[in-house]
């Protein structure tokens, strides 16, 4: 299987969140369900049976994220010294040249990626045509709703 890039704060936030469905998430639905077997006839108890399916939910996204960190490559982005080309852990100030607005992302691992917090994936079409470009260049990027043309006005890595 292919190792997956993860940036340190990223693999920290999966482990805190493995932690919590661990320590805290899964301990209180084991409660939930031992309460709602209390109250007897599992058929038709409702709660049992949200909580059953909480579970699941639970376990699952335990599985998922202890397979994902023991296949993912961990990357220190500070010891990278890519200077102001942009590669993976790359933060990325970007202004759109026909509004003038101004955008900021992280190219972060898939496991990682959330757009609304600025963070896009390594695989995905707007960080790979972002890839191997530096500060001071402009690039056009073929958008769903159409095409759009920005500068790199600045690449930091921290």
């Amino acid at each position: 299987m292919k190792r997956a890039p993860l940036t340190q704060r990223g693999a920290e936030r999966l482990r805190a969140e493995l932690e919590r469905l661990k320590g805290v998430e899964r301990p209180r639905v084991i409660h939930a369900i031992a309460e709602a077997r209390a109250h007897g006839d599992l058929k038709e108890n409702a709660e049992y049976h949200a909580a059953r399916d909480q579970q699941g939910f639970i376990e699952g996204r335990i599985k998922e994220l202890e397979a994902a960190l023991s296949y993912a490559e961990v990357i220190d982005i500070s010891r990278l010294g890519a200077g102001s080309r942009i590669v993976f852990g790359a933060t990325v100030e970007l202004e759109d040249e026909t509004s003038g607005d101004r955008v900021t992302y992280q190219i972060v691992g898939d496991l990682e990626a959330d757009i609304k917090q600025g963070l896009i994936a390594v695989s995905s079409p707007f960080a790979r045509a972002l890839i191997g470009k530096s500060e001071g260049d402009s690039f056009e990027f073929r958008a769903p709703n159409g095409v759009k043309n920005y500068e790199i006005v600045g690449v930091r890595y921290a």
